[in-house]
């Protein structure tokens, strides 16, 4: 009879069975990460594949934490781990220790650094584009000199819009000295009086593609007088100077049908522009033919003098009333001058006079009264402070009979003061003393 055993019994003999070989413990992969997603404590999910495989990856995060550039969906890499079976799902999977980028990897990061840099910095703002003009009349074009990708742009310009220029201005476009020489050329190209600027290649890796993805290309486009195209590449290709330009274009024979209008669609507009103008004419002429015909059935054309009749009748109405406001003020005016005419002040001129005469006897007479009734007050409050002052003064005292004693210019006050045979000074109400002390008593 057979043994059946369980799923779980299965997934753990095939685990052990992995980590039992040698071979899987510590195996090197390299690969494109795709599926990525960072856990919140810190652990990397993702999957590894190439052109025609794929497994599952998981990087623990303490050896996350020890990465020196951050893993991405799309980051081409180098690691290293064990390869085991996860027992829940019965899928086979790699744990990560180690993972470095190869080259493409690093370029991918380097793309992604910048890209956030300028992001940040405002040179992605749709605020900046400019917009491209409907109908140039001179076409710049950076690119290399010879390839597909001039030859699609001059082709499709001269078929769809064959009246614009074009001005060739060849650069390298790949290489380490394209990032340079593509530069040179755009600033080259400010000195042209261009309308719009194309600049890009063909398709490629994204080794040959980079020189679009350098920051210093960037900034000459942001900086260009001249609205740019970008024209990089396939379109799947996504640079740098695709996301600077005024427009980006998917292809370079795009950038040429996005820079210059279709002569087959302007014709068409031309012919319904004039199919419209002619209709608005045709319109415009039935109103007004309309219009002139009313007017000739008009009233006033047939009679023309009735406009001014009306125009008489309407002015001898006015003359009437002006007239009659005219009479009407020069009565009022000679009601009023009658009666000032006949008024008392006019013909008694003196009263005003007589009247104000007496009011300015009456008010001298009150100002005299109160500046007596003040001068009274006023003496009366002097001659009291006159008193006050009379009874404060010294010499009262001195004018009944009492002295001032001094020696030395100082007030003797006690006996103590001075000495047998001093010189006192002596002041009196009239006159001075000089006396010599003969006797001291107490």
């Amino acid at each position: 009879m057979a043994s059946y055993i369980t799923v779980s019994a299965l997934n753990n003999y095939l685990k052990r069975k992995f980590e039992a070989d040698a071979h899987l413990d510590h195996v090197y992969l390299k690969g494109e990460i795709s599926n990525f997603k960072l856990h919140s404590r810190g652990h990397l999910y993702f999957s590894l594949k190439d052109e025609t495989s794929v497994i599952g990856a998981i990087m623990f995060a303490t050896n996350a934490s020890k990465l020196n550039f951050e893993p991405a969906e799309g980051t081409k890499v180098f690691v290293e781990g064990k390869v085991t079976v996860y027992e829940a799902t019965g899928k086979y999977q790699i744990i990560v220790t180690s993972m470095q980028p190869d080259g493409v990897g690093e370029l991918y990061i380097a793309y992604e650094k910048l890209k956030k840099a300028l992001e940040q910095e405002g040179l992605f703002k749709q605020e900046h584009k400019r917009p491209i003009p409907k109908y140039p009349e001179k076409i710049g074009i950076i690119t290399a000199p010879t390839g597909a990708a001039i030859r699609d742009i001059l082709s499709t310009i001269k078929r769809r819009f064959p009246i614009c220029n074009t001005i060739l201005f060849p650069a390298l476009v790949q290489g380490d000295t394209a990032k340079f020489s593509i530069v040179n050329q755009i600033e080259k190209a400010q000195e042209y009086d261009l309308d719009v600027l194309i600049i890009g290649r063909g398709g490629g890796s994204i080794e040959d593609l980079w020189a679009f993805n350098e920051e210093i290309v960037a900034r000459a486009i942001y900086n260009s007088k001249i609205p740019v195209i970008s024209a990089v590449g396939h379109e799947v290709d996504f640079t740098i100077a695709d996301f600077v330009a005024d427009l980006r274009a998917p292809t370079p024979t795009g950038a040429a049908e996005l820079a210059v209008p279709a002569m087959s669609d302007i014709y068409k507009h031309i012919e319904n522009y004039k199919i419209r103008l002619t209709e608005n004419i045709k319109s415009k002429l039935s109103f007004l033919g309309k219009h002139l015909s009313a007017l000739k059935e008009s009233y006033v054309l047939k009679n023309p003098l009735s406009i001014y009749e009306i125009k008489e009748q309407k002015l001898s109405s006015l003359i009437d009333k002006l007239n009659d406001m005219v009479f009407a003020k020069l009565d009022a005016s000679r009601v009023r001058l009658n009666n000032a005419k006949s008024s008392y002040i006019l013909k008694n001129p003196l009263s005003f006079y007589e009247k104000d005469r007496e009011k300015i006897k009456s008010l001298v007479s009150k100002l005299t009264s109160s500046m007596k009734v003040k001068e009274e007050a006023s003496k009366t409050s002097f001659d009291l402070i006159i008193n006050k002052l009379e009874l404060l003064n010294p010499l009262g005292i001195l004018k009944k009979g009492y002295s001032v004693v001094s020696l030395k210019d100082k007030s003797i006050t006690s006996y103590k003061s001075v000495k047998k045979n001093d010189e006192l000074n002596v002041t009196l109400y009239e006159g001075k003393l000089l006396v010599e002390v003969k006797e001291i008593s107490k």
